[in-house]
């Protein structure tokens, strides 16, 4: 083998070497994301650039009330009523394996997430009535939200459930523009990518996301 050959695949083998930890490193430390929804409108808005904490995902840590979450799109957005009355209040996904599961989850191509806000936290009582939300029997201060906000379910939702084991509820703070788990249900822990660190776009609004 020539020396130019042997420098070739020497590079070739950096840079394999390269996409392979900052892959790693996407999946289970951390990663930038660019806000694509109006959810979180006016905590979140449009084109601002976040940067996303997954080690949350890698410890199977639960996030914490009010902090602001990514999870994979559930595959079952809405229900009937008869499905509401019947259905557990955890949201439905499409069960993936092999390499179906390592280019959708690792790779995350054709990946779709949703960013909200942690409501709620296991075992607690949820009820969503008057424009408010209450857990436990007790009004949900909520001061990250804008003054006159309402909170409703939209037509078809989960509005009185006990949040199951090992999952959240989660609504955008933009209440009346967000499809969240009042539509679609709870997300267990095993489907949160993530909770956002700090926003780091644009400059002047650089810093941590309350």
């Amino acid at each position: 083998m020539n020396s130019t050959v042997k420098e070739i695949l020497e590079w070739v083998y950096c840079i394999v070497i390269a996409l392979v930890l900052a892959m790693l490193f996407r999946y289970f430390i951390g990663t930038p994301t660019i806000v694509q929804q109006e959810s979180m409108k006016p905590t979140l808005i449009q084109d601002q650039r976040l940067w996303l904490n997954r080690w949350g995902r890698t410890t199977k840590k639960l996030p914490q009330r009010g902090q602001i979450i990514t999870f994979e799109e559930p595959a079952k957005l809405s229900y009937t009523q008869s499905e509401i009355e019947n259905a557990t209040p955890i949201a439905q996904y499409e069960k993936k394996t092999g390499m179906k599961w390592f280019i959708h989850n690792f790779l995350e191509i054709g990946k779709r997430s949703y960013i909200k806000r942690v409501i709620a936290l296991p075992g607690e009582h949820v009820e969503i009535k008057d424009g408010k939300v209450y857990i436990n029997y007790t009004e949900l201060e909520e001061s990250y939200l804008p003054e006159g906000i309402v909170t409703d379910v939209m037509g078809v939702g989960f509005t009185e459930f006990v949040v199951p084991e090992n999952c959240v509820f989660a609504m955008g703070d933009n209440r009346s523009y967000s499809k969240d788990c009042r539509n679609f249900g709870c997300i267990p822990l095993e489907k949160i990518e993530s909770t956002v660190a700090i926003r780091i776009w644009p400059l002047n609004k650089w810093g941590k996301v309350k």
